[in-house]
């Protein structure tokens, strides 16, 4: 009997048997392109023998020691790569296990903060709807994603969610893209004097919405308006790149292309690339001198944080991101994918809008382009679509939801940053055919 409590109950999965660059096979022998890096993980592809090699000798030194005792060598490391390559002002990394270890660890540190600078009435959180920042009790709080949180609704931190920036549907007739991202950044400034800019720790959002919005990229000037604002009152700016971040947008960390300096970053995904679970949570140096020179203490700590193995395998996965040139083959190969997305899809009366960034990129779809009106939530257009593409030999990341947590659907697509020419055939081709067999089904 199997006794894994899986994903989905009623449906039982292959069982993965190996992986070799941008492939997965099963034990069936079948062969699947990884269009999504499972998700938005998989940035160097399977089987990298550089990272596996590290991991190894790793293991061979010391596996495990707790923080509470000891630093090690992989870790300190890794933290020093990640400031030298880091926006200007952070200074300190806070090893964890994932990104919702990060996000949970960012808001309390942001409260932490306010604390130890004599300031304990901020301790309200603003975030976005239709955002995704983890499945923790905080993280989820700070999502702003419906379907993830209505039946945790009586467990949940009361959070502030504002409109996301989300040019294809919330842009007016006639309004420019960098008027847009400027009322778009406005409602925060009014949420701040609503609450009470007193009151108000932090505003967390994600560079490059992910998982729940498909590779929603923000209007031109919108965090640098955002930014400002923070600035005004006085509130932390947490950036939430965990699958945004780590090379996937073009640039190690996304919010270089933005322009602005976060207070707090978080990245998870792709430091890891897959080979061990890891996250981080990075702070600027003003931030951690508060702890420093108030408590001395960051009262929160997980078991296996900056564990020794893992943080070996991130600095393997970074270094060879930088280190093989990758940010550049992002860009390359992230432009030709959405030549080949925009020369197949780009007058498919079914595909509203295609967006994103260097190698993350996604599809809204929709019933009629003229009106952007969505499929009925009821049709289940993405998981059709999912279940369709896999059949085809093709592992992408359709979601529902898109625009409201309830309604929309779009297909988020991030292949390892290996991925070749004849490769990104594939998955266009497998996914045109994945979206006809269920466009004709609903």
């Amino acid at each position: 009997m199997n006794h894994v409590f899986p994903r989905h109950t009623k449906s039982q999965p292959p069982v993965v048997a190996g992986g070799k660059g941008c492939y997965l096979f099963d034990t069936s022998g079948k062969q699947y392109l990884d269009g999504s890096g499972g998700a938005a993980v998989s940035c160097l592809g399977h089987g990298d023998t550089e990272v596996t090699a590290a991991i190894k000798a790793q293991l061979d030194k010391i596996a495990f020691a707790h923080t509470g005792f000891f630093t090690s060598e992989p870790a300190e490391a890794l933290a020093d790569l990640l400031i030298e390559n880091a926006p200007e002002g952070i200074d300190r990394v806070y090893f964890v296990s994932g990104g919702s270890e990060a996000t949970e660890a960012a808001i309390k540190l942001a409260r932490q903060y306010f604390v130890e600078i004599g300031e304990p009435q901020r301790g309200k959180l603003i975030a976005r709807k239709q955002s995704y920042h983890g499945n923790t009790i905080g993280a989820l709080s700070a999502g702003g994603n419906e379907w993830r949180r209505s039946q945790f609704g009586p467990l949940l931190l009361d959070v502030s969610h504002i409109d996301p920036c989300y040019e294809y549907r919330l842009r007016r007739d006639g309004e420019t893209a960098e008027a847009y991202g400027l009322r778009a950044a406005q409602a925060l400034e009014d949420e701040i004097l609503r609450l009470g800019p007193e009151t108000v720790m932090a505003f967390m959002a994600e560079p490059v919405v992910g998982a729940t919005a498909g590779a929603l990229t923000p209007a031109p000037g919108y965090f640098r308006r955002i930014r400002e604002i923070c600035d005004r009152y006085g509130v932390l700016l947490i950036l939430d790149e965990v699958m945004c971040g780590m090379g996937r947008t073009g640039s190690l960390f996304a919010c270089e292309q933005e322009g602005v300096i976060p207070d707090i970053v978080c990245v998870a995904k792709g430091l890891g690339a897959g080979y061990q679970p890891i996250g981080a949570m990075l702070c600027s140096g003003r931030i951690y001198d508060a702890v420093r020179d108030g408590s001395g203490f960051f009262q929160h700590g997980h078991t296996y944080l900056g564990h020794p193995v893992a943080t070996a395998a991130g600095h393997a996965v970074v270094s060879a991101i930088l280190e093989r040139n990758l940010l550049v083959r992002v860009n390359e190969r992230g432009a030709a994918l959405r030549r080949a997305l925009d020369d197949r899809f780009g007058q498919h009366p079914n595909v509203g809008d295609i967006r994103g960034r260097g190698l993350f990129l996604g599809l809204e779809l929709v019933e009629d382009r003229e009106t952007k009106a969505p499929f009925a939530s009821s049709r289940g257009l993405a998981a059709r679509i999912k279940a369709e593409a896999f059949k085809a030999g093709l592992i992408c990341y359709p979601m529902s939801g898109t625009i409201d947590g309830k309604t929309g659907d779009h297909v988020l697509l991030a292949p390892p940053f290996i991925i070749e020419p004849p490769q990104i055939d594939e998955l266009v081709g497998k996914l045109d055919q994945a979206l006809e067999l269920a466009l004709n089904a609903v």
